[in-house]
Protein backbone atom coordinates (compact mmCIF):
# COMPACT_ATOMS: atom_id res chain seq x y z
CA UNK A 1 0.00 0.00 0.00
CA UNK A 2 1.70 3.61 -1.01
CA UNK A 3 2.49 5.34 1.88
CA UNK A 4 2.57 9.46 2.52
CA UNK A 5 5.73 10.90 3.51
CA UNK A 6 5.69 14.71 4.96
CA UNK A 7 8.62 16.36 5.11
CA UNK A 8 9.50 19.71 7.69
CA UNK A 9 11.43 22.98 6.20
CA UNK A 10 13.82 21.79 4.14
CA UNK A 11 15.71 24.81 2.80
CA UNK A 12 17.88 23.99 0.48
CA UNK A 13 19.64 20.51 2.15
CA UNK A 14 19.07 18.14 -0.39
CA UNK A 15 21.41 15.78 0.79
CA UNK A 16 19.57 14.95 4.31
CA UNK A 17 16.37 15.10 1.78
CA UNK A 18 17.92 12.18 0.08
CA UNK A 19 19.17 10.52 3.22
CA UNK A 20 15.72 10.88 5.19
CA UNK A 21 13.59 9.70 2.27
CA UNK A 22 16.52 6.39 2.06
CA UNK A 23 15.65 6.03 5.96
CA UNK A 24 11.82 5.95 5.74
CA UNK A 25 12.38 3.73 2.64
CA UNK A 26 10.02 5.98 0.27
CA UNK A 27 9.27 3.99 -2.76
CA UNK A 28 8.44 5.27 -6.32
CA UNK A 29 4.66 4.54 -5.23
CA UNK A 30 5.15 6.84 -2.14
CA UNK A 31 3.65 10.45 -2.28
CA UNK A 32 6.13 13.15 -0.42
CA UNK A 33 4.64 15.79 0.42
CA UNK A 34 6.68 19.56 1.81
CA UNK A 35 5.07 21.49 4.51
CA UNK A 36 7.06 24.67 2.49
CA UNK A 37 10.20 26.43 2.36
CA UNK A 38 12.20 24.39 -0.12
CA UNK A 39 14.28 26.92 -0.45
CA UNK A 40 16.78 29.63 1.07
CA UNK A 41 19.56 29.26 3.68
CA UNK A 42 20.72 25.84 2.54
CA UNK A 43 23.62 24.97 0.19
CA UNK A 44 21.07 23.44 -3.11
CA UNK A 45 18.13 24.69 -3.65
CA UNK A 46 17.71 24.30 -7.38
CA UNK A 47 18.57 20.20 -6.74
CA UNK A 48 15.21 20.81 -3.67
CA UNK A 49 13.29 22.22 -6.02
CA UNK A 50 14.23 19.82 -9.04
CA UNK A 51 12.82 16.78 -7.36
CA UNK A 52 9.32 18.06 -6.08
CA UNK A 53 9.29 19.64 -9.71
CA UNK A 54 9.66 15.93 -11.66
CA UNK A 55 8.99 13.25 -9.11
CA UNK A 56 5.76 12.02 -9.98
CA UNK A 57 4.24 11.44 -6.62
CA UNK A 58 5.12 14.63 -4.60
CA UNK A 59 3.87 18.17 -3.49
CA UNK A 60 4.36 21.32 -1.91
CA UNK A 61 2.87 23.67 -0.20
CA UNK A 62 4.03 27.22 0.17
CA UNK A 63 6.02 28.52 3.01
CA UNK A 64 6.70 32.04 4.05
CA UNK A 65 10.05 31.65 1.86
CA UNK A 66 8.66 30.65 -1.83
CA UNK A 67 5.66 33.59 -0.59
CA UNK A 68 8.91 36.19 -0.51
CA UNK A 69 10.63 35.53 -3.35
CA UNK A 70 6.79 35.27 -5.88
CA UNK A 71 6.11 38.43 -3.93
CA UNK A 72 9.84 39.94 -4.75
CA UNK A 73 10.38 40.72 -1.01
CA UNK A 74 13.98 39.88 -0.70
CA UNK A 75 16.29 39.65 2.39
CA UNK A 76 19.57 38.34 2.40
CA UNK A 77 18.41 34.93 2.15
CA UNK A 78 16.58 35.45 -0.56
CA UNK A 79 19.10 37.25 -2.83
CA UNK A 80 21.60 34.28 -1.80
CA UNK A 81 19.16 31.84 -3.21
CA UNK A 82 18.69 33.92 -6.56
CA UNK A 83 22.36 33.83 -6.98
CA UNK A 84 21.83 30.22 -6.24
CA UNK A 85 19.29 29.10 -8.94
CA UNK A 86 21.13 31.80 -11.42
CA UNK A 87 19.08 31.32 -14.59
CA UNK A 88 16.72 29.33 -13.65
CA UNK A 89 15.25 31.44 -10.94
CA UNK A 90 12.49 33.30 -13.00
CA UNK A 91 11.59 29.77 -13.82
CA UNK A 92 11.20 28.25 -10.26
CA UNK A 93 9.86 30.78 -9.27
CA UNK A 94 6.94 30.84 -11.58
CA UNK A 95 6.38 27.51 -10.34
CA UNK A 96 6.50 28.63 -6.68
CA UNK A 97 3.45 30.73 -7.58
CA UNK A 98 1.44 27.71 -8.82
CA UNK A 99 2.03 26.01 -4.93
CA UNK A 100 -1.21 25.84 -2.96
CA UNK A 101 -1.13 27.46 0.95
CA UNK A 102 -2.40 23.66 2.28
CA UNK A 103 -3.17 20.01 1.46
CA UNK A 104 -5.61 18.31 3.02
CA UNK A 105 -7.48 15.16 2.73
CA UNK A 106 -9.81 12.62 5.25
CA UNK A 107 -7.10 11.37 7.17
CA UNK A 108 -4.05 14.34 7.53
CA UNK A 109 -4.37 18.45 7.19
CA UNK A 110 -1.14 20.12 6.20
CA UNK A 111 -0.10 23.76 6.36
CA UNK A 112 3.38 25.56 6.58
CA UNK A 113 1.86 27.44 9.93
CA UNK A 114 -1.03 28.39 11.17
CA UNK A 115 -4.91 27.43 10.58
CA UNK A 116 -7.96 28.55 12.96
CA UNK A 117 -9.34 25.92 14.55
CA UNK A 118 -12.75 24.97 13.52
CA UNK A 119 -12.16 27.37 10.11
CA UNK A 120 -12.18 25.69 6.88
CA UNK A 121 -8.46 25.56 5.22
CA UNK A 122 -10.08 27.72 2.47
CA UNK A 123 -11.12 30.32 4.59
CA UNK A 124 -7.97 30.82 6.59
CA UNK A 125 -5.97 33.72 5.43
CA UNK A 126 -3.05 33.35 2.92
CA UNK A 127 -0.81 35.27 5.03
CA UNK A 128 -1.90 32.60 8.35
CA UNK A 129 -1.50 29.72 6.57
CA UNK A 130 1.86 30.35 5.65
CA UNK A 131 3.05 31.89 8.81
CA UNK A 132 4.41 35.35 7.04
CA UNK A 133 4.84 38.04 9.76
CA UNK A 134 1.73 39.61 8.84
CA UNK A 135 -0.39 35.81 9.50
CA UNK A 136 1.80 35.62 12.99
CA UNK A 137 0.72 39.12 13.68
CA UNK A 138 -3.03 37.95 12.78
CA UNK A 139 -2.60 34.50 15.28
CA UNK A 140 -1.47 36.73 18.27
CA UNK A 141 -4.64 38.91 18.08
CA UNK A 142 -6.45 36.16 18.16
CA UNK A 143 -4.77 33.97 20.61
CA UNK A 144 -2.83 35.80 22.43
CA UNK A 145 0.69 34.86 23.61
CA UNK A 146 -0.73 31.06 23.19
CA UNK A 147 -0.30 29.03 19.72
CA UNK A 148 -3.28 28.02 17.58
CA UNK A 149 -2.49 24.92 18.03
CA UNK A 150 -3.21 24.79 22.21
CA UNK A 151 -6.56 24.75 20.86
CA UNK A 152 -7.04 22.41 17.96
CA UNK A 153 -9.17 19.85 18.61
CA UNK A 154 -9.72 18.74 15.14
CA UNK A 155 -9.93 14.39 14.68
CA UNK A 156 -8.01 14.83 11.68
CA UNK A 157 -4.45 15.14 12.36
CA UNK A 158 -2.85 18.20 11.46
CA UNK A 159 0.91 18.60 10.33
CA UNK A 160 3.49 22.22 10.39
CA UNK A 161 6.53 23.43 10.12
CA UNK A 162 8.11 26.83 10.49
CA UNK A 163 8.34 27.20 13.61
CA UNK A 164 11.40 25.96 14.61
CA UNK A 165 11.86 23.37 17.25
CA UNK A 166 14.65 21.14 18.69
CA UNK A 167 12.27 18.18 18.98
CA UNK A 168 9.13 17.62 16.89
CA UNK A 169 5.99 18.97 18.62
CA UNK A 170 3.64 16.08 18.85
CA UNK A 171 0.16 16.72 20.71
CA UNK A 172 -2.54 14.32 21.31
CA UNK A 173 -1.29 12.72 17.91
CA UNK A 174 -3.26 15.19 16.14
CA UNK A 175 -0.55 17.79 15.98
CA UNK A 176 2.33 17.68 14.55
CA UNK A 177 4.89 20.39 14.44
CA UNK A 178 8.06 18.79 12.41
CA UNK A 179 10.77 21.74 11.44
CA UNK A 180 13.99 21.13 13.50
CA UNK A 181 16.51 23.47 12.35
CA UNK A 182 17.96 21.16 8.97
CA UNK A 183 19.63 24.12 7.76
CA UNK A 184 21.24 25.75 10.82
CA UNK A 185 22.68 22.19 11.85
CA UNK A 186 19.54 20.68 13.44
CA UNK A 187 17.94 17.64 12.07
CA UNK A 188 15.58 17.27 9.09
CA UNK A 189 11.97 15.77 10.72
CA UNK A 190 9.36 13.50 8.62
CA UNK A 191 6.20 11.97 9.25
CA UNK A 192 5.45 8.51 7.63
CA UNK A 193 1.69 7.81 7.39
CA UNK A 194 -0.80 6.08 7.82
CA UNK A 195 1.60 4.56 10.70
CA UNK A 196 2.21 8.47 12.10
CA UNK A 197 5.91 7.62 12.59
CA UNK A 198 8.80 10.27 12.94
CA UNK A 199 11.49 9.74 10.95
CA UNK A 200 14.93 11.83 11.34
CA UNK A 201 17.92 12.40 10.27
CA UNK A 202 20.76 14.51 11.51
CA UNK A 203 22.27 17.43 9.07
CA UNK A 204 25.83 17.48 7.83
CA UNK A 205 26.64 21.16 9.42
CA UNK A 206 24.93 24.35 10.10
CA UNK A 207 24.54 25.03 6.41
CA UNK A 208 23.43 28.59 6.59
CA UNK A 209 26.72 29.90 8.48
CA UNK A 210 28.68 28.34 5.81
CA UNK A 211 26.12 29.64 2.82
CA UNK A 212 25.53 33.28 3.96
CA UNK A 213 29.50 33.64 4.01
CA UNK A 214 30.29 31.46 0.88
CA UNK A 215 27.81 34.12 -1.26
CA UNK A 216 27.88 37.19 0.19
CA UNK A 217 30.68 38.88 -2.69
CA UNK A 218 28.00 37.50 -5.68
CA UNK A 219 25.22 38.99 -3.73
CA UNK A 220 27.36 41.99 -3.13
CA UNK A 221 28.04 42.62 -6.80
CA UNK A 222 24.30 42.29 -7.69
CA UNK A 223 23.14 45.11 -5.58
CA UNK A 224 22.86 48.74 -7.28
CA UNK A 225 25.18 50.40 -4.72
CA UNK A 226 24.61 53.81 -6.75
CA UNK A 227 21.01 53.94 -6.17
CA UNK A 228 21.70 53.21 -2.23
CA UNK A 229 21.94 56.66 0.31
CA UNK A 230 25.49 57.36 1.02
CA UNK A 231 24.33 56.57 4.62
CA UNK A 232 23.19 53.18 3.73
CA UNK A 233 26.18 52.48 2.05
CA UNK A 234 28.17 52.80 5.01
CA UNK A 235 25.46 50.40 7.09
CA UNK A 236 26.10 47.79 4.77
CA UNK A 237 29.93 48.46 4.84
CA UNK A 238 29.77 47.94 8.57
CA UNK A 239 27.04 44.83 8.68
CA UNK A 240 29.08 42.72 6.65
CA UNK A 241 32.09 41.93 9.07
CA UNK A 242 31.96 37.81 8.15
CA UNK A 243 35.11 36.79 7.90
CA UNK A 244 35.10 34.71 5.38
CA UNK A 245 34.07 37.78 3.33
CA UNK A 246 36.88 39.05 0.69
CA UNK A 247 37.91 41.95 2.61
CA UNK A 248 38.91 43.22 -0.57
CA UNK A 249 35.66 43.76 -1.85
CA UNK A 250 34.62 45.92 1.00
CA UNK A 251 37.46 48.06 0.40
CA UNK A 252 36.99 48.44 -2.97
CA UNK A 253 33.24 49.49 -2.21
CA UNK A 254 34.41 51.99 0.46
CA UNK A 255 37.26 53.55 -2.04
CA UNK A 256 34.64 53.91 -4.45
CA UNK A 257 32.07 55.73 -2.40
CA UNK A 258 34.66 57.85 -0.94
CA UNK A 259 35.98 58.97 -4.19
CA UNK A 260 32.31 60.03 -5.10
CA UNK A 261 32.07 62.02 -2.51
CA UNK A 262 35.17 63.75 -2.87
CA UNK A 263 33.83 65.05 -6.17
CA UNK A 264 31.45 67.19 -4.71
CA UNK A 265 33.49 70.38 -3.67
CA UNK A 266 34.89 70.19 -7.49
CA UNK A 267 31.53 69.60 -8.62
CA UNK A 268 30.22 72.87 -6.28
CA UNK A 269 32.77 75.09 -7.95
CA UNK A 270 31.70 74.15 -11.17
CA UNK A 271 28.11 74.97 -10.28
CA UNK A 272 28.96 78.13 -8.86
CA UNK A 273 31.30 78.95 -11.82
CA UNK A 274 27.98 78.31 -13.92
CA UNK A 275 25.76 80.17 -11.78
CA UNK A 276 28.24 83.38 -12.23
CA UNK A 277 28.11 82.90 -16.04
CA UNK A 278 24.72 82.76 -16.47
CA UNK A 279 23.98 85.30 -13.84
CA UNK A 280 21.76 88.01 -15.47
CA UNK A 281 17.99 89.01 -16.10
CA UNK A 282 17.18 85.74 -18.22
CA UNK A 283 19.19 83.69 -16.31
CA UNK A 284 15.90 81.71 -15.31
CA UNK A 285 15.10 80.68 -19.18
CA UNK A 286 19.21 80.23 -19.68
CA UNK A 287 19.26 77.98 -16.83
CA UNK A 288 16.46 75.75 -17.59
CA UNK A 289 17.91 75.01 -20.59
CA UNK A 290 21.07 73.77 -18.96
CA UNK A 291 21.66 69.99 -18.26
CA UNK A 292 22.52 70.77 -15.34
CA UNK A 293 19.20 73.38 -14.57
CA UNK A 294 17.73 72.14 -11.78
CA UNK A 295 20.90 71.88 -9.51
CA UNK A 296 21.59 75.82 -10.77
CA UNK A 297 17.61 76.98 -9.65
CA UNK A 298 17.96 75.36 -6.54
CA UNK A 299 21.71 76.39 -5.60
CA UNK A 300 20.56 80.16 -6.63
CA UNK A 301 17.35 80.14 -4.48
CA UNK A 302 19.62 78.46 -1.46
CA UNK A 303 17.92 75.37 -1.14
CA UNK A 304 21.18 72.92 -2.08
CA UNK A 305 23.30 72.41 0.76
CA UNK A 306 27.21 73.05 0.28
CA UNK A 307 28.00 69.74 0.81
CA UNK A 308 25.87 67.28 -0.57
CA UNK A 309 24.46 69.59 -3.30
CA UNK A 310 21.06 67.27 -3.21
CA UNK A 311 23.17 64.32 -3.92
CA UNK A 312 21.51 61.41 -1.49
CA UNK A 313 22.89 58.62 -3.86
CA UNK A 314 26.45 57.94 -5.89
CA UNK A 315 23.87 58.04 -8.71
CA UNK A 316 23.15 61.47 -7.95
CA UNK A 317 26.42 62.46 -8.19
CA UNK A 318 27.03 61.03 -11.26
CA UNK A 319 24.03 62.55 -12.96
CA UNK A 320 25.29 66.50 -11.86
CA UNK A 321 28.80 65.31 -12.64
CA UNK A 322 27.52 64.46 -16.07
CA UNK A 323 25.39 67.67 -16.55
CA UNK A 324 28.76 69.99 -15.74
CA UNK A 325 30.78 67.53 -18.24
CA UNK A 326 32.71 66.43 -15.25
CA UNK A 327 34.33 62.90 -14.68
CA UNK A 328 33.16 60.91 -11.33
CA UNK A 329 33.82 57.28 -10.15
CA UNK A 330 32.31 54.54 -11.76
CA UNK A 331 30.17 51.94 -9.73
CA UNK A 332 32.45 49.62 -7.59
CA UNK A 333 31.39 46.73 -10.01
Amino acid sequence: MPRTFIIGDIHGCYRELLELCDRAAIGDDDLVVSVGDLVDRGPEPGAVLELFRTRARALAICGNHERKHVRGVFSYSQQVTREQLGDRYADHVAWMATLPYHWERPDVRVVHYGLYPGVPLADVPEDVRAGTTSGEARLRERYGPGHWYDGYRGDVPVVFGHRVLAEPLVIGDRVFGIDTGACHGGKLTGLLLPERRLVQVPAREDHWVRVRAQWQVPVMKRLDWSAMTFEQIQRRLRAKVDPELDPGVLDRIAAWSDGVLAALPRLRDALDAELARLDGDDFGRRAAAHAAGSWLLRRRAGRLSSDRLGCATPADVARLARALGMPVAAAPF
